[in-house]
């Protein structure tokens, strides 16, 4: 058989998903499909491209007491794991996790095909359990911290982050704020209503909630939004000069792209908004390297935004063109008679 080999694109939403694209100029080249959770962002790129969709599991929820919404999250996401592998057959998996992948994955070593695990951005000093759990299941591992890699055993690590000093134009004095795409950060959605009402916020404010249950008050200045299409979202970090949003490097990372002045909330398991603390881990590397500020309520997020208006600007990319060459290589290891190079290695900015 010398077609290319089938292959299939594993992620959850929000971050996982967005790493997975900047992977694009790779595994563009060959047949593929993609597996994923029901998000906006999945749902405006099944336009154009074979997508399908699993439901979401965490195993954090049971920390959150939803226990039985992960066992009833898991049990339908590895029927239809399965199901979609078995129809499928891909040749290859790259998966960036977590949570509703682990069974992909696992199908797919059974049906015989090679998995590349790519462990989250958001992991800088240990592999995610993710990662612990799926390791053993995968031909390739990679981490993007070399610290990381040190602790997880057979990974190579790939650090894709570069940032450059940049001057922000065609700004205008716009404020968006944003949850992420899959669960609300109450926390943030009340620090940017309660200083937008005590006109402590002058900008004009784009607030994206998620399914959020908090009240939608009429202030003028604010716009509060569930979810917004990604060509919106993107024109809105164009003109807008401040970010504040979750810690995940998604988010982060694509504001920083379009250099915005950033302030992040991480979630957190004491505050019950989250079912680890792995954001501010990413949120306290970022602000390290002198580009984000940190909040966790409204007299912290004013503090830190007098600061991000303030400060000098940064404009970051993904630089992935090592981690593709790598992974070509091992493609064309294992289909020497069907894989398919890579015209050009050139970095992509993240997905927003």
């Amino acid at each position: 058989m010398n077609s290319a080999p089938l292959v299939c694109l594993s992620a959850s939403g929000g971050g996982h998903f967005r790493q997975l694209l900047d992977l694009e100029p790779l595994w563009s080249r060959y047949p593929h499909f993609l597996v994923t959770e029901d998000t906006v962002l999945a749902r405006s790129l099944a336009r154009r491209e074979d997508v399908e969709f699993i439901p979401h599991f965490a195993l954090g929820q049971s920390r959150m007491g939803k226990g039985w919404a992960m066992l009833s999250g898991a049990a339908r996401s590895a029927w239809h794991s399965l199901r979609i592998m078995l129809r499928r057959r891909p040749d290859v998996v790259i998966t960036t996790g977590a949570g509703s992948q682990i069974f992909v994955i696992a199908w797919a070593r059974l049906i015989g095909a090679k998995v590349i695990l790519v462990d989250s951005f958001a992991r800088f000093h240990a592999p995610s359990k993710f990662a612990r759990i799926g390791g053993p299941l995968a031909n390739i591992r990679i981490t993007q911290s070399q610290v990381s890699a040190d602790n997880w055993p057979g990974s190579t690590a790939f650090d894709p982050l570069r940032t450059e000093p940049a001057i922000a134009q065609g700004k205008e004095r716009l404020l968006f704020a944003t949850v992420g795409a899959i669960l609300p950060l109450h926390r943030l959605e009340r620090a940017v209503v309660e200083l937008k009402a005590a006109g402590r916020i002058p900008e004009d404010v784009v607030l994206q909630v998620g399914k959020s249950d908090l009240p939608r008050p009429k202030i003028p200045g604010l716009t509060i939004v569930e979810s917004l299409p990604f060509d919106e979202l993107q024109e809105l970090l164009t003109r807008a000069d401040l970010v504040v949003c979750h810690a995940g490097t998604g988010s982060i990372i694509t504001a920083l792209a379009q250099c915005c002045g950033v302030v992040a909330i991480p979630r957190r398991v004491s505050a019950g908004d989250s079912y680890d603390d792995h954001q501010s881990e990413i949120a306290e590397v970022f602000a390290s390297r002198g580009l984000i500020e940190i909040a966790d309520d409204a007299e912290t997020l004013s503090v830190a935004l007098d600061r991000a208006r303030a400060a000098k600007r940064h404009r970051a990319v993904m630089d992935h063109s090592a981690l593709m060459a790598h992974l070509e290589h091992q493609i064309a290891a294992w289909y020497p008679k069907r894989a398919r190079p890579l015209a050009a290695k050139t970095a992509r900015q993240p997905n927003a």
